[in-house]
């Protein structure tokens, strides 16, 4: 068969690449990660409000991209009020705590409620529940980011500092998530954890996500926050759930909607959600466990 154009069909739309039980381009991906943890690295060595705009920025896409797949259901979020009161939050949380964060929050679900009166009756109540559900997964939770980040002052940067190794911590024990179940579930994944939520997920895979994660907790609350081991293993414990789940969460959410990434905005990886849904689902737990147990 050939298109209009006189072109081979094969030719003209060619299958997808397979990536075999990868399930993606692993080059494309490593380049990606590698890039940016080289910015965040790099802001927080040197002037950690610079790390508070990547995180705006991230909370900004992620946004748009939930936008952009809620419109497969006919629901339309107001992007402009959420990304402003998302930034505002992500912002007051770095400069006034964990008070302003909730009062920014409760703020912007407000503004964004009255800015849906503007379109009228139709599909309000759909659009203002998907708009405060997308207020409190993606501005609300990246916000402890900043609340983290925090704990060592608002200024300068540097790894002496507590909030940058406890930004550290978090990032790394969640990698390790990430890497040790992707190579666990790669070579030895054979039984289905959710077989109709995540195929490609099984429980070779979380057991070694979970190995991974217990050795780098410790490795890291031992060594880089100099805590307790105990605490270590506690982060690697919180880690592996709360990231599993968080990652089982965004395939039921992009299974509902009948999308496969969010986005392709980052090369190899798909969409920024399809990233951050560990590092939201994280970021919580650790920032109270490190808050009370290994900066009090």
């Amino acid at each position: 068969m050939t298109t209009s154009s006189g072109t081979p069909a094969s030719q003209a739309h060619p299958p997808p690449k397979d990536h075999g039980r990868a399930g993606r381009d692993l080059r494309a991906a490593v380049l990606s990660a590698v890039v940016l943890l080289c910015a965040i690295a790099a802001s927080l060595a040197f002037w950690k409000p610079a790390f508070m705009l990547i995180v705006v920025a991230a909370v900004v896409v992620a946004i748009w991209e939930l936008r952009q797949g809620l419109l497969a259901r006919d629901i339309d979020l107001p992007e402009q009020p959420l990304m402003l009161g998302g930034a505002v939050m992500v912002l007051c949380a770095y400069a006034w705590g964990s008070d302003a964060l909730v009062t920014a929050t409760a703020v912007t679900a407000l503004v964004v409620m009255l800015w849906l009166l503007r379109r009228g009756i139709d599909g309000y109540v759909k659009n203002a529940t998907a708009s405060v559900f997308t207020l409190v997964y993606v501005p609300f939770l990246g916000s402890f980011v900043a609340l983290l980040l925090s704990e060592g002052g608002r200024d300068g940067g540097g790894l002496d500092n507590d909030g940058v190794q406890g930004i550290l911590a978090f990032i790394l024990v969640t990698i390790a998530s990430d890497i040790g179940g992707y190579i666990a579930g790669v070579l030895f994944g054979r039984h289905p954890m959710a077989p109709v939520i995540s195929p490609k997920k099984s429980w070779e895979g979380f057991a070694g996500s979970a190995v991974a994660c217990l050795v780098a907790g410790w490795l890291l609350v031992v060594y880089l926050l100099e805590g307790e081991w105990w605490v270590g293993l506690c982060l690697g414990l919180i880690a592996v759930v709360m990231a599993t789940l968080g990652d089982l969460c965004e395939s039921v959410i992009k299974r509902d909607l009948g999308i496969k990434d969010m986005s392709q905005v980052i090369p190899g990886h798909g969409g920024l959600m399809d990233r951050l849904d560990s590092l939201l689902a994280t970021i919580a737990p650790i920032w109270l466990l490190l808050h009370y147990l290994a900066f009090a």
